[in-house]
């Protein structure tokens, strides 16, 4: 049987519906205080959910029982640094569990979510690759660590013995993704919105994610890490493309970097006042302007995989929140 951790996140829950169409029957695993996302009930008959904390072993012990491969998706993503130490737990001990989890149970393979944020900085502007690995921590902000943290673990693992692939994927954007993360972008622009920043990062579907993840573990591809990226676009593109699918102004203005760092610090102190929690933090400001491509070519080339344009991807989710 297959298991799925973090089934009821955005990318959890889009790879379940993706494994049921050729599964009978999937293990996912769930805190009791998640909701099952919509679109994962009509295959209620064919999920065996399994309440278990990522932190508690004894828990996920139970899930493991007759499990032959694991999708680690369950992750913590914020860019709170009040979150950090929550972040370590949950990305790094948390993938701990699960790595010593497959190797107690002899799993045959482990496809493990880490993310862009733990591959190495570019140099002299070239497109980032799997090759690239860290040089330092200091620059680096909590969610990245953990994931970073995470992947080790991984690696740790597959010195032990233990079958693995890890997935990086860049920036996931889709229908589902609400207004938490990437799904913020959208509804910003939604609601309207004059700036962009002149920051660049990699985008891709959540269902080519999901795609890549399953035709990964089905492959014979052992001990490697995939970037998983559709396009690299800049933030003025991706805002351009958007407004124009809502049919609003084309944003304009360019947010340089000291009016962003500006505006987090009057959020931050916003925050301290009134005791309020989000809205722009350093980490995202410093992301909006950073220019970063990431190279697709080791998946693409494996799998023979093409990607669903961004642009399509765009129409969907502005179709979605027009009709919410």
């Amino acid at each position: 049987m297959i298991l799925v951790t973090g089934a009821t996140g955005f990318l959890g829950a889009e790879l379940v519906v993706q494994l049921l169409q050729t599964e009978d029957k999937v293990r996912c695993t769930k805190k009791e205080n998640s909701v099952i996302p919509q679109k994962l009930i009509p295959f209620a008959h064919k999920i065996e959910w399994v309440f278990a904390n990522i932190l508690d072993y004894s828990d996920f012990e139970l899930a493991f029982e007759n499990i032959t491969q694991v999708y680690h998706c369950a992750a913590l993503v914020s860019f709170d640094k009040n979150l950090k130490e929550k972040m370590l737990l949950v990305n790094a001990e948390g993938t701990a569990n699960v790595v010593n989890l497959c190797i107690q149970f002899n799993i045959d393979k482990l496809l493990h979510v880490s993310s862009i944020a733990a591959l190495g900085s570019a140099k002299h502007s070239e497109a980032i690759n799997e090759t690239y690995f860290w040089e330092g921590f200091e620059t680096h902000d909590a969610y990245a660590v953990s994931k970073y943290r995470g992947e080790m673990e991984v690696w740790r693992g597959i010195n032990e013995g233990l079958n693995a692939v890890i997935v990086n994927p860049s920036v996931i954007i889709g229908v589902d993704a609400g207004t938490e993360c990437s799904g913020a972008l959208f509804e910003t622009i939604k609601n309207g919105f004059s700036y962009y920043t002149q920051g660049a990062t990699g985008f891709v579907d959540v269902k080519d994610v999901a795609k890549c993840m399953i035709l990964l573990m089905q492959n014979e591809v052992n001990n490697q890490r995939f970037i998983i990226n559709s396009e690299n676009l800049s933030y003025k593109e991706l805002f351009s493309l958007t407004a124009e699918e809502f049919g609003r102004k084309t944003p304009l203005k360019l947010a340089k970097p000291w009016m962003l760092n500006i505006a987090w610090r009057l959020n931050s102190i916003k925050n301290t006042l009134t005791g309020g929690k989000g809205g722009l933090n350093k980490t995202v400001a410093n992301t909006a302007s950073k220019t970063t491509e990431y190279d697709n070519q080791k998946i693409k080339t494996l799998l023979n995989f093409q990607f669903f344009p961004i642009k399509k991807t765009i129409t969907e989710i502005v179709n979605s929140l027009k009709s919410a």
